[in-house]
């Protein structure tokens, strides 16, 4: 059987996009995944909150990664939804998704993104998703 986990790494390293915004994997588990990235002047908007393509970056990815892990290899996104709560401000983001319900084919998962300022987690936005696989 293979490592689920160790294959999820390789994929995420492998993503040109995720290496250009500074991403990080930071934990998988058989059906969630947390994401992180720092926060820098380059991500912003002009009122100097988190571009909110960003934090949409954060919920696809994270949304895809959960529902990968729990379908056990490739997945894709097949649609997501995003609900914007707060302004994305501090040091960094944090996206947590979890499948939520998990068929042969597709999962939903959900995420939930916090803006991290001083160890103080605020929640910025919600997303929900399906993943299928891709192979």
């Amino acid at each position: 059987m293979p490592d689920i986990h160790k294959i999820a790494r390789e994929i995420f390293e492998a993503q040109p996009f995720s290496q250009f915004l500074g991403a990080k994997l930071v934990s998988t588990g058989p059906t969630e995944a947390e994401i992180r990235i720092d926060i820098t002047d380059n991500l912003k908007q002009q009122h100097g909150f988190v571009h909110g393509g960003v934090v949409s970056y954060l919920a696809d990815n994270a949304i895809t990664f959960a529902g990968g892990v729990a379908l056990g290899g490739n997945a894709l996104t097949s649609e997501y939804k995003i609900n914007y709560v707060r302004p994305a401000t501090g040091t960094h983001l944090i996206a947590r998704a979890q499948a939520k319900s998990v068929g042969k084919r597709q999962a939903v998962c959900s995420a939930e993104i916090y803006a991290v300022q001083d160890g103080v987690e605020k929640i910025c936005a919600i997303a929900q998703g399906t993943v299928v696989r891709s192979d």
